[in-house]
């Protein structure tokens, strides 16, 4: 490793610190997993060899569950597939994502040992488990899942002990590392990757992780020094400290006490009441629409899940009425407000209120996140596309350019979603250039390519975009 060396984390254990100086967008590493599985929930439609979505897979002919783009991905695949296919067909059905995920562990490591490359800086047997943390229930999952693995685990493999097979299903509890599609924007999958365990977390980090064609590359954020520990950030930070607090606690059993939580930074600013001509708003008011809000969300999510997407819109819209001239635009219930919003809006070729929400949203993310922070790059790209798909070719533009400049330091110019933007860019730059010459003509024949194209829906709003960087329980 030339940019990071392993040391011990004062009241951290191990962790990861530069050995040169960094800038923002430098790729310290990329690492491939030492073993990954497609989720359950996503099996069908999703590449068990590349993670890619496809609308038709080919089906393993063996163990009928494993599919694939094509024979190329299967013949790819099949090395790692090879003893799972058989276990699955002699056990008779594919067992949870945990089991599988371990079963593939212990299989590469009886086969090519704990460390499969000079650049691995960690065997799994030094990772932590937490077994010892667990909570009672969690305890209970894990003993289903001991009891599912050893009937899984075929006779005819290596066998082991209940404590190896304990800890490798507990380093997946607290360490699997959300795999996502060909897109980068949906999470399909879980993966083991040794070096990014040892990474610390810390809520404003000097580094990002992104998946980019089936290996995590991790990214400066800004300038690092050399010795200054790395870290990313294992949580949303546009959550509360203390929803942080509780979350980094009961997933991977720590109490954090980096500078934003220990100082509740910008907790004022994600729970703000408006102020109305210079007068800010009672406590009360702001207290009540708080409240309710809260209530409102939860009724959101619930339409959601149920892809009932039109009630998802009458429940904002309900509830952005309240919230106006109630609360500050950057209270965190008001912008998921309008980030849920926008989307499903845009989803539902509503362009222009699309557009307007998204406006808002990314001007209140600008005053929370970190300048380059991912989930800041991905809203504004969206922001920019819905006010290109409005006509508001100025607009989109200007925010297509700055989600570009944000892109290339937490995903770099190689990522799918860069590409993509940067098509995007040079596209609305031309635009633009043609609407500065002659507005009129510009409308009339943006009006006559709309009408020639059929109607296209909108990509359906995903319910687990990558926002935590670890899977959740």
């Amino acid at each position: 490793m030339e940019f990071v060396e392993v040391f011990d984390s004062p009241g951290k254990g191990r962790g990861l610190r530069a050995t040169k100086e960094l800038w923002a967008g430098d790729v310290l590493f990329s690492e491939a997993p030492f073993a990954s599985v497609v989720f359950d929930s996503q099996a069908a439609c999703i590449c068990h060899g590349c993670f890619r979505r496809q609308e038709k897979l080919q089906r393993c002919g063996q163990c009928r569950f494993a599919q694939y783009c094509d024979r190329t991905c299967q013949r790819a695949a099949w090395e790692e597939h090879k003893l799972e296919c058989a276990a699955i067909k002699n056990y008779g059905k594919a067992p949870n994502e945990n089991v599988r995920l371990a079963a593939r562990v212990m299989w590469r490591t009886d086969k090519e040992g704990s460390v499969v490359s000079d650049l691995q800086l960690s065997t799994m047997d030094e990772l932590e488990d937490h077994i010892c943390d667990m909570s009672e229930e969690d305890m209970k999952d894990l003993k289903v899942d001991i009891h599912n693995f050893l009937d899984f685990w075929p006779r005819s493999s290596k066998q082991h002990t209940v404590d190896s097979i304990s800890h490798i299903l507990g380093v997946i509890n607290c360490n699997g590392f959300m795999m996502s599609d060909q897109r980068g924007l949906q999470a399909v999958g879980v993966g083991l990757f040794p070096n990014l365990c040892l990474i610390n977390h810390d809520c404003w980090p000097n580094c990002t992780v992104i998946l980019n064609n089936g290996k995590i590359e991790l990214h400066a954020l800004g300038k690092i020094s050399p010795g200054e520990e790395l870290n990313v950030s294992y949580v949303d930070y546009l959550n509360l400290s203390e929803d942080r607090r509780r979350l980094l606690k009961q997933q991977y059993f720590f109490d954090c006490t980096c500078e934003h939580c220990t100082n509740k930074t910008k907790d004022d600013l994600k729970m703000a009441g408006a102020e109305v001509e210079g007068v800010p708003v009672p406590e009360e008011n702001v207290k009540e629409i708080t409240e309710n809000s809260l209530k409102m969300l939860e009724k959101m999510e619930q339409a959601r899940v149920d892809a009932n997407y039109n009630e998802v819109v009458k429940i904002c819209r309900e509830c952005v009425e309240k919230q106006e001239n109630v609360l500050a635009d950057t209270h965190i219930y008001q912008l998921k407000m309008w980030s849920t919003l926008s989307e499903v809006l845009s989803y539902l070729q509503f362009f222009e209120e699309a557009a307007f929400y998204a406006r808002k949203m990314v001007e209140g993310y600008l005053k929370l996140y970190h300048p380059n922070n991912a989930q800041l790059g991905m809203a504004t790209m969206r922001a920019g596309v819905t006010h290109w798909q409005a006509g508001h070719i100025e607009v989109g533009h200007g925010m297509i350019c700055k989600a570009y400049a944000i892109l290339m330091i937490t995903h770099g110019p190689t990522h799918p979603i860069t590409k993509d933007l940067e098509a995007m860019r040079m596209q609305t730059e031309m635009e633009l250039r043609m609407f500065k010459q002659n507005e009129y003509i510009y409308h009339q024949m943006r009006e006559a390519a709309l009408q020639n194209q059929p109607m296209r829906m909108m990509a359906e709003p995903f319910n687990d975009s990558i926002k935590n960087l670890f899977r959740k329980k």
